[in-house]
């Protein structure tokens, strides 16, 4: 019996861990790190960070980057003139005007030759030789001898490629998903995408391509959601169904996408409002401007020059007297992210200060830093 409690214990620690998160903040001109409940993980001391990574930061002192782990320790010595992120066990870093791989103990690891030295991002990176361009794994195996003219980032296990002035599309072991005959290509999401073939706007759906008739425009669909937006040849805005069939008839002159069941819409391009599925106005249009309802069930809407946070009843929970910038430019590895809440917690401005707050407006801690990044999984 004690044994299977401890295993339990260990399993609910062990879960707990592996749940972590980490945000990047600065006090005055110092970084340091804190966790979810807004206590200190890493004390300010370094005068320049970056956001977590594959479970460490890199942190610059005395005038060189190294790396460091969620506990605070130096893991790499801080020796390198410029670094980029983490990504499976593997960093591209510069020293002497030479950029090159290191693991994690801050040894050079060969690759696979490159024309240019690009970074990981989801276990795959770029090699390059002459004008075209393939794949690696972080092992160093070529999963794609350099063939095309442009490859661009993987979004959802997948990437557009370019063989001269058409687009198809594979996946993270090389493999053709699409061939590439189509002048553009949208973003693959849960077995679908959105393509252009001569002057046809359609959706390719198990390799087949159907043309939407009427449209002159449409925006990738997000996994989760049956429905995108597309536009006519009055450049109004609508919504079709995943099969290509208009649902939601094009009279708006912007949409946002929808989340949680809503979608911002504005008819005469300033006022916005929120409407359902089936195309009824539930949130009257009355804001500058609206963003996506978060799994929170609160979206941020501008009803002057600041954010507010509205319910999916339209009614406003917290005062919009906040900013919602997502992007951080002190950061180098700042990619933006949701403006909205993120697993119960938004990052706001306010006088040039940033920090962030609960569904119920309470602010973290009540602490406001100088800067502040999203919030990333750290183990």
């Amino acid at each position: 019996m004690k044994k299977i409690i401890f295993i339990f214990v260990m399993t609910i620690i062990s879960q707990s861990l592996m749940a972590q998160k980490a945000a990047l903040v600065a006090q005055g001109k110092k970084f340091g790190f804190i966790n979810e409940k807004g206590n200190w993980l890493i004390e300010p001391t370094y005068v320049k960070a970056g956001s977590f990574s594959d479970n460490v930061a890199a942190v610059l002192k005395d005038g060189k980057w190294g790396f460091i782990n969620a506990n605070g320790e130096i893991i790499i010595e801080p020796k390198f003139d410029k670094v980029k992120a983490f990504d499976s066990g593997l960093a591209v870093v510069t020293s002497n005007k030479r950029w090159f791989y290191i693991n994690k103990k801050g040894e050079e690891v060969e690759m696979p030759a490159s024309d240019k030295v690009y970074d990981f991002i989801g276990g795959v990176a770029y090699i390059k030789r002459g004008e075209l361009t393939g794949l690696i794994n972080a092992n160093g195996d070529v999963v794609l001898e350099p063939k095309y003219t442009k490859i661009q980032a993987f979004r959802n296990g997948h990437a557009k490629v370019r063989d001269g002035e058409l687009w198809g599309l594979i996946d993270k072991s090389g493999k053709v998903v699409i061939e590439p005959i189509y002048q553009g290509l949208g973003v693959f999401s849960e077995g679908i995408i959105t393509a252009k073939k001569g002057e046809a706007q359609g959706i390719i759906s198990n390799g087949a391509f159907t043309k939407v008739e009427g449209v002159l425009k449409i925006w990738d669909f997000r996994n989760g959601e049956e429905l995108t937006y597309a536009n006519n040849k009055d450049k109004k805005v609508g919504f079709i169904n995943r099969k290509g069939e208009w649902v939601i008839e094009p009279k708006y002159k912007k949409v946002r996408a929808f989340s949680n069941g809503l979608a911002p819409v504005t008819t005469n391009g300033k006022q916005w409002g929120y409407i359902n599925e089936t195309g009824e106005m539930i949130i009257p249009e009355k804001f500058r401007d609206a963003e996506l309802f978060s799994k929170d069930g609160l979206a941020p809407v501008k009803v002057s020059k600041a954010w507010g946070f509205i319910n999916k009843s339209g009614e406003m929970v917290i005062e919009d007297k906040y900013a919602i910038s997502t992007f951080s430019p002190f950061s180098m590895f700042s990619k933006g992210a949701d403006k909205g809440f993120v697993d119960g917690l938004v990052r706001v401005g306010l006088k040039k200060k940033w920090g962030f707050m609960d569904t119920k407006g309470n602010l973290l801690k009540d602490t406001w830093f100088d800067r502040a990044e999203p919030f990333v999984k750290i183990k």
